[in-house]
């Protein structure tokens, strides 16, 4: 019994690791990375879900507001044998994404002088971007799936 709700759970099942390169930049338009599975026993991955988003952050203390952009998304169908004992099982992707440009950002590209406005705009706003990757493998006969997200430094 509680061997079934341990499994049910997650606990002791399998183990999501995201392994991404140093280098990033967000005009680069796709990133490849490796997706690390371990597990205690052996288990059945049936997809897993990778997503890029952009946490765009504006303003400071109450004023501040935030917005998340899903910029993209690749999904891994392949049925993957995880076994036990903790072997891992390294699966390896590329993530296409399209950057999402903010007002102030077509308003820089239109020339050098709007683009030294907009930085200095962009400063006494205090606008941030941070982006991350995140990861969620679909276990068969488990409720809860194993994910990892790791935040990227452009």
């Amino acid at each position: 019994m509680l061997g079934k709700v341990k499994q049910w759970l997650g606990i002791e099942g399998v183990k999501l690791e995201l392994i991404l390169p140093d280098d990033f930049h967000p005009r680069q338009g796709s990133l490849a990375g490796t997706i690390r599975l371990t597990s205690k026993n052996a288990q059945r991955v049936s997809a897993i879900k990778v997503v890029m988003v952009e946490k765009y952050s504006r303003g400071k203390d109450d004023s501040q507001l935030v917005d998340e952009y899903e910029l993209g998304r690749h999904i891994i169908t392949d049925l993957i044998e995880v076994p036990a004992g903790g072997i891992p099982v390294e699966v390896t992707f590329r993530i296409s994404f399209t950057p999402v440009d903010s007002p102030i950002d077509e308003f820089a590209s239109k020339n050098v002088l709007y683009g030294g406005l907009a930085w200095a705009a962009k400063k006494l706003r205090g606008v941030q971007s941070e982006y991350r990757i995140e990861a969620e493998a679909q276990v068969q006969g488990v409720g809860l799936n194993p994910f990892d997200k790791q935040v990227l430094t452009p």
